[in-house]
């Protein structure tokens, strides 16, 4: 086998489909570490274990992965948001049917406790947060900037819509995913157990413990 070919076989053989949700999956973590100015083809590339050239011939430029990114983490987030949704519903549903009228015992936890959780729970999905605060930090690229609105109207609708929130619970949802959304890209977990405030403020953003998902926060000497 030549030296070209095996440049441009990856290492591990796979289903394309497979390829490239593993390649979008390490380029969300990528592009989360260094920001979009900063994330080359290369790197990415290395990320995934394939060569340059395949990341290439797969998506094409670097603007075009990062729209694939930005598009596969709105999927992911709305996949994630309808399921903690029906959860919540079929959890209501439950509890009334077991629950006569007016009795009192353990109620499921609340539509925005789910849903908190949920968000909460994409942290083990390395740089979705950070890619989504990037991309709307993007607002005015001529390219990614409309994909960008578009992504988070509607977001802002699915919250409001589906779960049936008015516009101030709206706000106040998408308020503390900022919260969240910055804490994690900050890397402050590092500093938590050593710093009352970090404690604090991860306290009040995160509807758990922080022993719950501490291992899939990114600290500050890991480079994704």
């Amino acid at each position: 086998m030549s030296s070209v070919e095996t440049e441009q076989i990856p290492r591990t053989r796979m289903p394309a489909a497979e390829r490239r949700e593993l390649i979008l999956s390490e380029a969300t973590a990528v592009f989360a570490a260094n920001g979009y100015g900063g994330t080359t083809t290369d790197l990415v590339a290395q990320a995934s274990g394939v060569s340059q050239p395949y990341v290439v011939r797969m998506f094409g430029t670097k603007e075009k992965l990062f729209l694939e990114v930005l598009a596969r983490a709105e999927r992911l987030l709305a996949e994630t948001f309808l399921g903690a949704i029906e959860e919540a519903r079929r959890a209501e549903a439950a509890d009334t049917v077991a629950s006569p009228a007016g009795a009192v015992g353990a109620e499921p936890g609340s539509l925005h406790e789910r849903l908190g959780m949920a968000y909460v729970g994409l942290i083990a999905e390395r740089g979705l947060h950070q890619v989504l605060a990037q991309a709307f930090l993007l607002g005015g690229d001529p390219v990614i900037g409309p994909e960008a609105r578009a992504c988070f109207l509607r977001t802002w609708q699915l919250i409001r819509d589906k779960a049936g929130f008015d516009e101030h619970e709206t706000k106040q949802f998408f308020a503390n995913g900022m919260l969240i959304n910055t804490l994690v890209a900050l890397r402050l977990a590092g500093g938590h157990g050593e710093n009352p405030e970090v404690d604090a403020m991860f306290a009040v953003a995160f509807p758990c413990s922080f022993e719950t998902y501490a291992s899939h926060l990114p600290t500050a000497d890991e480079p994704y």
